[in-house]
C-alpha cells in the first residue's frame, strides 16, 4: 500500500522509534473497510479508535453526502434497481467495485454500525445509522413514486 510506505518514510525521516513506526503502519494497513466478508485485521486499541473515527466519518448525514459526491465523481449512477448488492469477499473485489451509490449503502455503509469497536463509537453509530435508514426509505419512496400518493 502506498500510504503505508509514505507514512513509514515520513516517520523514519522524523526519527520516530521503530516500534511506533510498526504500530502506526499496522493501523494504516488495517484501517480501511476491506469488504463485507473480510475479517477486521486491526489489533490495537489505538487502531480500533482510529478505525472507528474513519467509519463514523463514512456514515450519517455527512456519509450520505460523501457517498453521492464520490459516486458523481466516479460517474456512477445514483441507483440501479437491476443490480443487486454484492458482499465483497476481498479488498480487491471491494476496491474494484463499480456499484451505484445507493447499492454502496447496502454493500458497506449500513454494515458499519455493527463493526464499531468502542462503546462510544457504537453509540454514535446507532444514531447515524438511523439517519441513513430514513434517507434510504425516503429515497426509495420517491424513486418508486410512492410519495406522490
Amino acid at each position: 500500500m502506498e500510504s503505508v510506505g509514505s507514512a513509514k518514510a515520513w516517520m523514519e525521516a522524523c526519527g520516530v522509534e521503530e516500534q511506533t513506526i510498526q504500530t502506526v503502519c499496522g493501523i494504516v494497513r488495517n484501517v480501511s473497510f476491506q469488504g463485507a466478508q473480510v475479517e477486521n485485521g486491526m489489533k490495537t486499541l489505538e487502531g480500533f479508535i482510529v478505525q472507528d473515527a474513519d467509519r463514523l466519518d463514512a456514515i450519517g448525514a455527512i456519509g450520505i453526502g460523501r457517498a453521492f459526491a464520490y459516486g458523481g465523481y466516479r460517474n456512477r449512477p445514483m441507483y440501479d434497481p437491476e443490480a443487486g448488492t454484492h458482499m465483497h469477499a476481498s479488498f480487491e473485489e471491494y476496491k474494484n467495485s463499480k456499484s451505484a451509490t445507493v447499492n454502496h449503502f447496502y454493500e458497506k455503509l449500513l454494515l458499519l454500525k455493527d463493526r464499531m469497536n468502542t462503546r462510544a463509537a457504537k453509540r454514535i453509530a446507532e444514531r447515524r445509522h438511523e439517519i441513513m435508514v430514513k434517507f434510504l426509505d425516503q429515497f426509495m419512496s420517491e424513486w418508486e413514486g410512492k410519495d406522490l400518493e
